[in-house]
This record gives structure tokens, sequence and C-alpha cells, in this order.
């Protein structure tokens, strides 16, 4: 035989209807979260490619500095020696007009540019 079926008391039907309420809000809450995150971590996508693309771009132009800044030292230097050094000035000047002194043997290499 079955058991006849007792009315729940109303207090119980508040009480799983608050429960039930208080779990979907707490879901609503997560989903809402969930896609703010996601707002702000596809926000952020276009700025890092931008980031890198800056960054190569710098690195770029730092070497370009650093050969310039190379080549404004050496010119120092060569300029400093003409204007001071006058064994160099000499050497400069004989290999420029292809000149050497009798028994003198000079070498003359080719550089491959």
């Amino acid at each position: 035989m079955a058991k006849p079926i007792q009315p729940v008391p109303p207090i119980v039907r508040l009480e799983a209807r608050t429960i039930l309420i208080r779990g979907a809000s707490r879901l609503a809450l997560f989903a809402v979260c969930l896609a703010i995150g996601f707002v702000v971590i596809s926000s952020t996508y276009p700025q890092r490619r931008v980031l890198a693309k800056l960054e190569q771009q710098l690195a770029r132009e730092e070497a370009a500095r650093a050969g310039v800044q190379a080549d404004r030292e050496r010119h120092a230097i060569e300029l400093r020696a003409l204007r001071e050094d006058p064994a160099y000035l000499e050497v400069r000047a004989r290999d420029r007009l292809g000149l050497y002194l009798a028994g003198e043997r000079v070498l003359r290499f080719r550089r491959e540019d």
C-alpha cells in the first residue's frame, strides 16, 4: 500500500525557493564577473600587439644608433690621429697617393665588401 501524500508546510517551500534563488543569483554573479574578465583580457590583446611592434622598432633604432655611434667614434679617432700623429698622416698620404720609398716593399690587400 502506498503511503498517503502529506502536504508540505509553506515555510519549507519558502526555504527551498530562497535556496534556489540564492543559488541562481550566485550563478548570475559568477557569469557577469566572468564576462567582465573576458572583456578586460580581450581588450589587452591589441595593446600587446602594438607594444610588441613598438619594442621591435625600438630595438632596430637602438641598433642603428649604436652603429652611428661606432662610426662617429671611429671618425673622431681618425681625425685626432691625422691632427696629432705625423707618422699616421704620412702613412695615409702615401697610401692614398700610391707612393713608396726606395727599397720599400708595399703589399696591398683588397677588401671584399
